[in-house]
């Protein structure tokens, strides 16, 4: 058992032991009752956790948490004996430990669900458990980290877990854009307890045991004849990178809290407080001259933005997320300067960097969540347009689109916009343009700023030329450089005032970290209203 783990649950047994206390019978009724709480469902069903590589609930909170800073809320809390035989069931704590401690000194609040006891089910009591330490979070402005590992409603106590259920739902709604909410899916999570996670922020997802799903294995194969196992059908691969909903993977119980520990590393801890800054080393004017030879010269061809990323940002600060799901964009987490922002980039080496469906999405509530918590957004510009074909209209493109438009307008934090090489049409505007929002744009010297790409652009502008040509083929390759010459370049833009300055690639982090530095007290008003209605 890990010691974090050992010093948090092990703390009122040994208080209760100190010298002639333990003599007072009421004293020796706690120890009694705390000694079978801290036993959760017994020895053999702590191994059996322990076989399959998971922690137990107490030992989890013991790496999550500042070691000593575990206080528990709700230990003695059990459910209601009832008529289906719960009677003579013992539950300790009702299959949850619940509480509030700190990570790297800050207040955080945690549950964490106990598969030892009866399967982490949720009942009555269980949830009523979760939903004291969401108020708690909430009233306090801190924000709230659940450990998923639970079979689902407790089948025993009907509509009362599932009235548990929509408590907690409930809750997190009220908590969203407030507090962060995390979410560790550590073992089972399947039916109605898949839809608390979603509510939430950040879901972090244990590869080999933690599976989110609506329908088992079971009931699949017995209505649609189909054969899939839980990992196949809702494990962390299958979550990440096709269905989107899960942020992170991680190999194992302990790497995936520590994941957590370092999320929050960037996050305030509620809406209306600022982002935790850290002593950097690393210089605001510190160039990289290779970004100079980065973009290839020919537009179509692909390179890697990350390598943008990376050295923009503070020194190893680049935290991905939902890498692997729409990997023609790339998200994450970072410092500029010692403060936390959030990197949007298209990424040309998968899709040319287009806008699909997937990539829209992904995008939108990324700006969302950045905005909710104070973290200015940093964007990279590198996209023909969007995605074209069937599948894409069919599918509503138009619609995941304008979820784009929509949350860039909508964010009013300090916005940055750096114009890598292509910005077509829509795509433009939608990558946080000056019209949609941005604060500051700067646009390297390959910036293609056009409605469309200049071969395109050649065949409709000069269309009739290139018909009555002699040769069609090479007056068209003429015609078109001879728009790239004239158009297709950012000094356009930026003479009609839409690009504030072109810049040298090697200096991007030096002219992005100073505008925002110089956009740290944006204040930026919008009309009164109860919200808005996005295109979801």
């Amino acid at each position: 058992m890990p010691k974090a783990a050992r010093q948090t649950s092990s703390e009122p047994s040994e208080r209760v032991h100190e010298g002639e206390e333990e003599q007072d019978p009421r004293l020796r009724e706690l120890s009694r009752r705390v000694h079978r709480i801290e036993a959760m469902g017994g020895a053999d069903r702590i191994e059996r956790q322990h076989r399959l590589g998971k922690l137990t609930a107490r030992e989890r909170l013991g790496v999550l948490l500042d070691p000593g800073t575990f206080e528990e809320i709700g230990a003695h809390v059990e459910h209601r004996a009832s008529d289906l035989g719960m009677d003579q069931v013992e539950a300790p704590a009702d299959g949850v430990v619940t509480g509030m401690g700190r990570i790297d000194g800050r207040v955080v609040y945690v549950f964490a669900q106990d598969f030892t006891v009866l399967g982490g089910s949720l009942g009555e009591m269980h949830a009523a458990k979760i939903q004291r330490v969401q108020d708690l979070a909430l009233k306090s402005g801190a924000p709230i980290i659940g450990l998923n590992d639970s079979g689902g409603a407790r089948i025993q106590e009907g509509v009362d877990a599932l009235n548990g259920y929509g408590e907690i739902f409930k809750r997190n709604t009220w908590s969203s854009g407030v507090i962060p909410q995390i979410t560790v899916i550590m073992g089972p999570s399947a039916g109605g307890a898949v839809y608390s996670p979603a509510l939430t922020d950040l879901i972090v997802m244990v590869r080999g045991t933690g599976q989110m799903f609506i329908t088992g294995p079971e009931v699949i194969k017995s209505v649609t004849g189909e054969v899939v196992t839980q990992e196949t059908l809702g494990g962390a691969d299958a979550q990440i990178r096709r269905s989107g909903v899960a942020h992170l993977a991680c190999g194992s119980d302990v790497e995936a809290l520590s994941a957590v520990r370092k999320l929050l590393s960037y996050l305030p801890a509620n809406n209306v407080e600022e982002p935790p800054v850290l002593l950097t080393d690393d210089p605001v004017d510190r160039p990289h001259p290779e970004l100079r030879h980065l973009v290839p010269a020919q537009s179509s061809k692909p390179y890697e933005v990350k390598t943008v990323i990376a050295a923009m940002v503070d020194r190893g600060s680049f935290f991905e997320l939902q890498e692997g799901y729409a990997d023609n964009l790339v998200i994450g987490l970072a410092r500029m300067g010692g403060r936390p922002v959030g990197v949007v980039a298209n990424q040309p080496k998968v899709l040319a960097g287009t806008l699909d469906i997937d990539a829209s999405d992904k995008l939108a509530r990324f700006v969302r969540f950045c905005d909710a918590f104070n973290l200015p957004l940093v964007t990279l510009v590198d996209t023909p347009g969007y995605l074209p074909g069937t599948q894409q209209e069919y599918g509503g493109i138009i619609r995941h689109g304008a979820k784009v438009l929509y949350a860039y307008a909508e964010a009013v934090v300090p916005k940055v916009t750096v114009i890598l090489r292509k910005a077509y049409g829509g795509a433009y505007l939608a990558m946080c343009s000056r019209s949609v929002g941005a604060d500051w744009v700067f646009a390297w010297p390959s910036a293609e700023i056009a409605v469309m790409g200049p071969e395109g652009a050649a065949n409709i502008i000069f269309r009739q030329a290139i018909r009555s040509a002699p040769d069609p083929d090479e007056m068209r390759q003429t015609k078109t450089e001879e728009y790239r010459q004239k158009f297709a370049h950012p000094y356009v833009a930026a003479r009609h005032g839409q690009v504030d300055a072109v810049i040298d690639p090697s200096a991007t982090r030096y002219h992005v970290v100073r505008a925002l530095m110089a956009l740290y007290n944006k204040r930026d008003e919008r009309p009164p209203r109860r919200h808005g209605n996005i295109p979801l």
